[in-house]
């Protein structure tokens, strides 16, 4: 005995089997009840199949099949591209602290250039092996190495699966277009902003205690008991001095990487509390994450979306 039912369900053949039964959205399918009613299903595209509808083969008393649909649209899952991230702040602006609350949140690999060379030379790669000829000599480690260095790094696994967030790197235009030829590029660059005589107050004031390692600031981080304080010491270039011909350095600097990455450049406040900070990058970020989940789910509708003919549900036919 034969059966016969209309199957309006449209979706891009997976198989020759498949493709066979169904060549058109119409067709009517014939089963015997000699084999099994339902050889195969993949062929029905998820994004066609709507909920708790069930067709129903009957072919004899002994043999029938059921089988129930999903019950919404089922769009294909696109991840999020994940987040990569340029910092960059003047001496004392408070970058370090943000990059630590943004990378606690957030999950980003934190990469600082300083760490990432300091790290190569004490393992002694290629890379760190050439830098530390030059720095043997007293000479500054050439651009082309450090951009290898990042390079590499940006490119590991766990950089392109949770994402980035580049510390205070690049810091010339050189190295921005370094970048750049690499296919490297940001989703954002945060410029932390705190007035310069804000910044030179802080850095005057900064002072480090040798045995922990612990940065204090006379006036907004005083050491604790006057043991501490009576061993804390003075960087060198902690100077009034010294931190303006710096911040001019890191102004003329920042100003040539701005141009590089003009339309994805967000200034934030840094002359407010840490907490107020991170609170407007965390506004930003969270943002940014939405627009990229958004994108991403369009570009699943796109993938996935049934065509008009597959819209209807499916119907239940007996023999």
């Amino acid at each position: 005995m034969a059966c016969s039912i209309n199957f309006p369900v449209s979706g891009k053949p997976i198989s020759q089997t498949s493709a066979s039964l169904i060549p058109s959205p119409t067709k009517t399918l014939k089963l015997s009840t000699s084999v099994s009613p339902l050889p195969s299903i993949g062929f029905i595209s998820g994004a066609s199949l709507r909920l708790n509808e069930t067709l129903k083969v009957r072919g004899s008393k002994k043999s029938s099949a059921v089988v129930t649909a999903l019950a919404v649209p089922v769009i294909a899952s696109v991840k999020p591209e994940p987040l990569k991230i340029m910092i960059s702040g003047a001496p004392a602006s408070g970058k370090g602290t943000q990059c630590e609350q943004i990378t606690k949140k957030y999950g980003l690999v934190h990469i600082a250039a300083g760490d990432l060379l300091r790290a190569e030379v004490a393992a002694g790669t290629e890379n760190g092996k050439q830098a530390k000829e030059h720095m043997e000599k007293g000479q500054l480690v050439p651009d082309e190495i450090v951009v290898m260095m990042v390079k590499e790094r940006l490119l590991q696994p766990d950089s392109q699966e949770s994402g980035w967030l580049l510390d205070g790197y690049p810091r010339s235009l050189s190295q921005a277009k370094a970048l750049e030829d690499f296919g490297i590029q940001p989703d954002l660059f945060i410029l932390l902003e705190v007035p310069e005589e804000i910044l030179v107050e802080r850095v005057v004031g900064r002072r480090l205690d040798p045995v922990t390692g612990k940065i204090y600031h006379l006036k907004y981080s005083p050491p604790e008991t006057e043991e501490i304080a009576a061993r804390l010491t003075q960087r060198f270039d902690d100077t009034e001095e010294k931190v303006k011909l710096r911040l001019r350095t890191h102004h003329q600097n920042v100003e040539a990487v701005l141009s590089r990455y003009e339309g994805v450049t967000v200034k934030v406040n840094g002359n407010v509390p840490k907490e107020e900070v991170f609170a407007q990058i965390d506004s930003i970020l969270t943002g940014l994450i939405k627009q990229k989940k958004a994108a991403s789910d369009l570009a699943g509708v796109r993938h996935d979306s049934p065509s008009s003919e597959g819209t209807e549900s499916l119907k239940q036919v007996a023999c």
